[in-house]
Parts: C-alpha cells; structure tokens; sequence
C-alpha cells in the first residue's frame, strides 16, 4: 500500500547540462520541463528515503520526560505552569507516514528532538518543491496553530530521529492561556515565513555548490551529530536538481575536506568551511530562529 507521499515529486530546476558549478543569474535560470524531469519520484516510497523513515523510532509511542522534551526549543521555554498542561499529552512518535498530506485533515502536531522535516508544496498532484525545513528549533504543523484543519502542502520526515507529538485539539486548549506558547508560536511563524521567502531568493539565484552547503548546514544544526542519513537521490530532490547534478556537487565538497560521503551516510567533517561555501542565506534564516531561542520565559 502506498503512503499518500509516494506520488510527490521534485520538479528538476537545474538545466539539462551540468556546467559545472551551475552558476546562473536570476533571469537565466530555467527550469528543465522536459518529461524526464518531470517524472514523479517515490520520495515517501519504498525503495527510497521512506524505508529510512519508516524505520524512525522503533521504540514506539510512550510517554516523554522533562529532559527529552527540553531538546526542542519551543518546548524548552516554556514555564512550569504552561508544561503542566502539555506534558501528560505529550508523547513519542513512530512516524510512518506524512505529518501531514495535502487537502487532509492535519490530526497532530509535531515537535521534532533530533529528527528533520521536510515541508514541501505540491503542483499538479504529483511535482512538489522544499520550501522549508524544520527540527528542534520549532514544530511541524503550522497550518494548525493558525486554524487551518488541512494544508495544500506536504510535510514528512527526512532525517530520521526522536520527536514528539500532541493532538490538534490539545494543542489548540494549550494555546487558549494566551501565554508564553502563544508568544513563541508567533515567533516562530515569523521566522518560518522568513526561511520560505529566502528559500525562493536562493533557490532562483545561488549556485548549487553554496544551497548544498547551506542545506546541509542547516541540517547539522538540527540533527545535533556530525553524521547523518542521507542519500544523494533524496538530496537531489530537496534542492530540486538532478541527481548527476548533485553527485557531482557533493563530490566538489568533499574534495574540499568540508563532507565524507558514503553508503548513504555523510558526515560533516569541517563545519567552519561548510558555513563559509554557504551561501548567506544561511545566516539569515539562522538569525531568526536563533533570536526565537532568546525569547524571555
């Protein structure tokens, strides 16, 4: 049986002939519309990244202690009196399938402790692009908290690892306090709406050296160890090339000492270099979320 994911697809945006470093400008930055470019891709589905997902904590749903939630920063900064009321609703997630599929009701929110998601918009039933990622620093099911009950778009979980979930209608009655949830909700919202916008600049006008950096930057930050899951075909995906275009591009990276690639795995061997190949939008959307972290309790 398929997940509702498996018929997503990342629209191939790098040109047909990899030149390179794929430098190009604004206005010249075409997408490939060809057929083959097109052609979904099973990004939930077995063979692919989903089996890895599928897998995502094997240990089952379960309660949730203090120091384990205290690794997301949302839940991290909120007073005693606003953690009474979500900590007997919190539990573990065994997430195998989307957080959230498109047109369907939106049943949990997540807030990720070491695992990464994708959140992606969907064209056409099928060709879907990243416009964000989210971890520790917030939550998946944003369309929720701002009283959506479903969402043209997509989220899934790319880097397996701990999270966290709490049901929309709770989470919604924790929300009714009016207090230091409601304070960083609204942060962080503001900070997601920076991430997508500056993903739209970087995606039309970086080069795929520096947005491959910066992703995987960015993905350091939220996985909190050096080495990681990771195929190159789903990376392709997520930066919406080719998968040639994205071979050779990490390879450039790790001949400059900044990765080591292997068998599905790579590890973050110079974090000063990765941040320097990166782009600046890197630094950008990190400021936001970091200045989320500095919310007053």
């Amino acid at each position: 049986m398929q997940h509702d994911g498996d018929r997503y697809a990342i629209a191939g945006r790098d040109p047909g002939q990899d030149d390179g470093d794929d430098r190009h400008s604004a206005q010249g930055r075409d997408q490939d519309d060809s057929p083959e470019a097109r052609r979904p891709n099973r990004m939930f589905g077995r063979g692919h990244y989903g089996s890895r997902v599928d897998r995502m904590d094997a240990s089952g749903s379960g309660r949730v202690t203090d120091e384990q939630f205290r690794r997301n920063a949302i839940l991290a900064r909120l007073p005693e009196s606003e953690l009474a009321a979500l900590r007997p609703r919190l539990e573990h997630s065994g997430l195998k399938r989307p957080a959230y599929a498109p047109g369907k009701p939106i049943a949990d929110v997540f807030f990720p402790l070491t695992s990464v998601f994708s959140l992606v918009a969907v064209a056409d039933g099928r060709i879907a692009v990243e416009v964000a990622t989210a971890g520790h620093e917030g939550m998946v099911g944003l369309p929720a908290y701002l009283g959506a009950t479903s969402s043209p778009q997509a989220a899934f979980c790319q880097i397996p690892g701990d999270t966290v979930r709490i049901g929309v209608s709770e989470f919604r009655q924790a929300l009714i306090l009016d207090g230091v949830l409601h304070a960083l909700m609204n942060r962080f919202t503001q900070a997601t709406m920076v991430q997508v916008a500056q993903n739209v600049v970087c995606n039309r006008s970086h080069a795929t050296e520096a947005r491959m950096a910066r992703w995987l930057a960015t993905t350091h930050d939220r996985v909190g160890r050096d080495e990681f899951p990771l195929t190159q075909a789903f990376l392709a995906q997520m930066l919406g090339v080719h998968r040639p275009t994205a071979s050779q591009t990490a390879r450039r990276i790790q001949d400059r000492g900044l990765i080591r690639y292997r068998r599905g795995r790579i590890t973050i061997a110079d974090r000063a270099g990765l941040e320097r190949a990166a782009c600046d939008c890197y630094r950008i959307v990190k400021a936001e979320f970091d200045d989320l972290r500095r919310q007053p309790r």
